[in-house]
């Protein structure tokens, strides 16, 4: 994997990763990753990130169910972001929305509107 070492990785050793539906193109998430949760995911197919809040390797759906297989693996221009796409299944947001980009901001308002379904419980899903 020869490209990875191309790639721009800040001082914490971290790239963005963005998650985008395969499918719809709709943008699911973002996410951090390292070189070996890079490396992992293009072994395993399964998108593979770094927690920067608990300092360990994370499995889209490990706990959840809501697993990220991987069809394909995008690098920007500039080489410091990389984009997933992903089949997504279920909610791909901790908070139980099929995207973390659920709320959209009401410019007359001034405020964050729910702007999606919630598609399961988070209680439900992250206390098992």
């Amino acid at each position: 994997m020869d490209f990875i070492e191309q790639l721009k990785f800040n001082e914490q050793g971290l790239i963005p990763a963005i998650v985008q539906d395969a499918e719809n193109g709709d943008v699911l998430m973002m996410a951090w990753m390292n070189r070996e949760a890079l490396q992992r995911t293009i072994e395993t197919g399964k998108a593979t990130y770094w927690s920067r809040s608990r300092q360990k390797f994370w499995v889209k759906g490990e706990t959840s169910g809501h697993f990220q297989e991987v069809q394909g693996v995008y690098i920007d221009c500039d080489a410091d972001v990389v984009l997933l796409k992903v089949k997504q299944a279920g909610a791909a947001c901790h908070e139980g929305y099929r995207s973390c980009f659920f709320r959209q901001v009401d410019t007359e308002q001034g405020e964050l509107k729910v702007v999606m379904e919630r598609l399961v419980n988070p209680e439900e899903v992250y206390s098992r």
